[in-house]
């Protein structure tokens, strides 16, 4: 475990490319199960996230070559094991979207419980329910069992939430079962779609991608395939926040305007100079003000993930904001470390918290409880008098890569102490 020491009260600037979506990065990787010919996937974003499905692949019988790299490939003639290692599992909650390949494949998975941000708040309930409907069965099990004796079937369902793994989850599984399969109350966001893209290539028949109701008509034999992912929109937003609140000017390569937009939208309601355009996310130095309220949304509404950089964001803007995440309520507990940096915040509830700005933040030590909230500390150590140190920085480099050397390119003064835990390589 290592830590991160901030020097704050230096401005942050230059130019950054942002790598692919994390978000879509673990998905993909999973859906490369389905078949056993060569999937192949570019721009990978190179995180921690990233190297643990890599192994959890492996686990299951997969030979992954690139990792480290911005190339993945990913071959799996056969599956070796139903059952990947329940210790890889608890690290990352998107294991959980082994379990519709493993099914597709073998007609069981056993899967311990999914670890992550948060775990004990973010249960998987829509994506057994999904699972249920094509046709599994739920076994007794400490962690989650299921199996498909007779195959899993097409099936017509109604998604309790909208739940983004939860629909990936349904689509996973459905890929390989003939007939059509149909989700409603689908989750839209730019993630989904991309699964949703993949699978196409793979020869899977997708109709209704980024709506709330998709149909699938799967293959019984899915090709390899391959696909380049798009920007991570979050990490982007995360450079702007960071350049933003610290005076400085920045411009972020490699994020989708049409992904951007909602984040941008909230930065100009700021009085952030931001503009973006394809490819291209601008910050310009800055007298931040105080938006009122942001609230979070589902796609394309404003982004739960970015939720705790816009708290710091407003820390050193003018005036009243009230932030409103009715979605998680544990990315603002993990906020309230601001108060200890002098930070004017009230938390409502578990969902809502007000912040007054401008305030001059004092550095001290801070806990990444999780992997948004940790950037987002990062971000109010850079804006602060004094020096900050953050434990442990391994949470926040599961989605964020190269992080240390990618904060001192830009200006930050900034240095790793302590062990780091090995990398993941091929």
């Amino acid at each position: 475990m290592s830590s991160l020491l901030i020097e704050g009260g230096h401005r942050i600037s230059g130019t950054i490319e942002v790598e692919g979506n994390k978000n879509a990065a673990l998905p993909l990787l999973a859906a490369c199960l389905l078949t056993s010919e060569e999937c192949v996937l570019t721009n990978m974003p190179r995180i921690g996230d990233v190297g643990v499905m890599a192994e959890l692949l492996r686990e299951v019988g997969a030979e992954v070559e690139g990792l480290g790299t911005t190339t993945i490939k990913v071959r799996c003639p056969a599956i070796a094991s139903s059952e990947p290692d329940s210790a890889l599992v608890g690290k990352l909650r998107g294991s959980v979207l082994l379990l519709g390949p493993l099914l597709a494949r073998t007609g069981k998975a056993i899967l311990g419980t999914p670890g992550g941000d948060f775990p004990a708040r973010r249960t998987i309930g829509t994506h057994i329910d999904a699972l249920v409907a094509l046709g599994a069965r739920v076994l007794p099990s400490g962690g989650h069992s299921l199996d498909a004796p007779a195959g899993l079937k097409a099936a017509s369902m109604y998604l309790d939430e909208a739940s983004v793994t939860g629909t990936e989850t349904a689509i996973l599984a459905a890929a390989t079962v003939e007939g059509m399969t149909e989700i409603r109350h689908a989750a839209t966001e730019p993630h989904v779609v991309e699964l949703c893209t993949f699978l196409k290539a793979m020869g899977v028949g997708i109709t209704g991608a980024g709506s709330s109701t998709i149909r699938i008509e799967g293959t019984r034999r899915p090709r390899g395939a391959a696909h380049r992912l798009h920007g991570d929109y979050i990490e982007a937003g995360s450079w702007a926040v960071v350049a933003a609140i610290t005076g400085g000017e920045i411009e972020v390569r490699g994020a989708r305007a049409e992904d951007v937009e909602g984040i941008a939208f909230v930065l100009q309601r700021m009085k952030i100079e931001c503009t973006f355009e394809d490819g291209l996310l601008r910050i310009d130095t800055s007298t931040p003000v105080a938006a009122g309220k942001i609230t979070t949304g589902l796609w394309p509404g404003f982004p739960s993930d970015f939720v705790s950089l816009v708290t710091v964001l407003a820390t050193q803007a003018g005036g009243r904001t009230l932030v409103h995440d009715w979605m998680y309520e544990l990315r603002l507990f993990a906020l309230e470390q601001l108060s200890g940096m002098k930070a004017d915040l009230f938390l409502c509830d578990p969902h809502r918290i007000i912040v007054t700005g401008p305030t001059k933040l004092k550095g001290r030590t801070l806990d990444s409880r999780d992997l948004r909230s940790g950037m987002a500390l990062i971000a109010a150590g850079l804006a602060a008098q004094g020096q900050s140190r953050l434990t442990p920085l391994e949470t926040v480099e599961r989605g964020y890569g190269q992080l240390v050397n990618r904060l001192k390119a830009l200006g930050a003064q900034v240095e790793q102490v302590g062990q780091k835990k090995p990398s993941l390589q091929v």
